[in-house]
């Protein structure tokens, strides 16, 4: 017996079906923009997308009416692939994914609510494969725009806070980003620079592997490769006996790879060095705009104090979007971290100085 939906299902069962097509809409679009592996994954989600669209269909039947749009959120979503598709896109992605409706309602199935599921951590593994290749000069962008923002406001407003004039602090502000620029530049090229140098160090030599075929098969020496790379014993023996049955050098490619993915995430020296240079300079200049503008006293660090934090607040955010927490949190976080740094500086100038000019 069929029973009538009523018609808080119905008005349910079309968002849900709205949903669905925005979100198939929102993997074609990021297909898109991809080739290769990527792209197929991406549109094969948005077949998966199809098959939850197909069960709210058949469960609407003659109630489907007029097409609905999906909701704000992933109309964003789609707009965002459209005309980006970077890895931004597939880090908002990954969090739709994660506020699955499905779960406990008795008109989807469990394997949709499991799919839902999936569909998170495949959107994951793609949105990690951007993280990792921006990871290196990201960070250094990152620091780089937060040390700036941070250690230049503290330095702005423990100057000006000891009563110098204002332009005492306005020079103090540029030299403090030159400075700090510089040598956040350096520092990140030489710590780039060598940790790919330590990375360089872990890669297996190519020429033992022309030495495989020549092995003693009973002797076996290649299992303590494997050992001291980390298998245990018996997989070390089991891969060993794999590629010395093989006898194929190019089958012992696991280790290489391993390491150019490192390779990848870390960056190169120079981008991550270029990086953290503009970024803190970018961020140190925010505090230093007042005094540029000629304001002076309390109106100087107020406003240096607002534009630092929007500036903190935003670079929190993008933090956030990106490592698939929340955006709100982030931002929040880096603004007190920020403030907290900045204010002790101030009291510290207070301390030591007469009154604000």
């Amino acid at each position: 017996m069929t029973t009538t939906p009523t018609p808080r299902q119905l008005r349910r069962w079309r968002r849900y079906l709205a949903d669905e097509r925005a979100e198939a809409a929102v993997y074609r679009d990021l297909a898109s923009r991809r080739s290769g592996e990527e792209r197929e994954i991406l549109l094969a989600l948005a077949d998966a997308e199809k098959r939850h669209e197909q069960h709210w269909l058949d469960l609407l039947g003659p109630h489907v009416g007029y097409p609905l749009k999906g909701d704000l959120r992933t109309r964003i979503l789609g707009w965002l692939a459209r005309r980006f598709g970077s890895v931004f896109v597939l880090a908002l992605a990954q969090r739709a994914e994660a506020r699955s409706p499905y779960d406990g309602d008795a008109d989807a199935t469990d394997a949709m609510a499991a799919d839902e599921r999936i569909h998170g951590e495949v959107v994951r593994g793609l949105a990690t494969r951007g993280r990792n290749r921006l990871s290196g000069t990201f960070r250094a962008a990152v620091f780089g725009a937060n040390d700036g923002l941070v250690s230049n406001l503290a330095l702005v407003l423990g100057i000006g806070a000891t009563g110098v004039p204002a332009a005492t602090v306005l020079f103090t502000g540029l030299a403090g980003l030159l400075a700090g620029a510089l040598s956040m530049g350096a520092g990140e090229y030489v710590s780039v620079r060598s940790q790919r140098e330590l990375l360089d160090a872990s890669r297996p030599d190519p020429a033992s592997r022309q030495a495989l075929p020549h092995l003693d098969v009973d002797a076996n020496e290649l299992a303590l490769v494997y050992r001291a790379r980390g298998l245990s014993q018996a997989d070390a023996e089991q891969h060993a006996r794999e590629v010395l049955g093989s006898l194929h050098p190019e089958a012992e490619t696991g280790s290489v790879s391993t390491v150019d993915d490192e390779h990848e995430t870390v960056g190169s020296a120079w981008g991550a060095a270029f990086s953290s240079f503009g970024f803190f300079a970018s961020g140190a200049l925010v505090p230093v705009l007042p005094y540029l503008l000629g304001l002076t006293g309390v109106a100087a660090v107020l406003t240096a104090s607002v534009l630092v934090g929007l500036a903190l607040l935003v670079t929190g955010a993008i933090v956030g979007l990106l490592s698939g927490a929340s955006p709100l949190r982030r931002a929040l976080r880096q603004l007190l971290i920020g403030f907290g740094a900045a204010g002790a500086t101030y009291l510290l100038g207070l301390a030591f100085g007469t009154t604000i000019g």
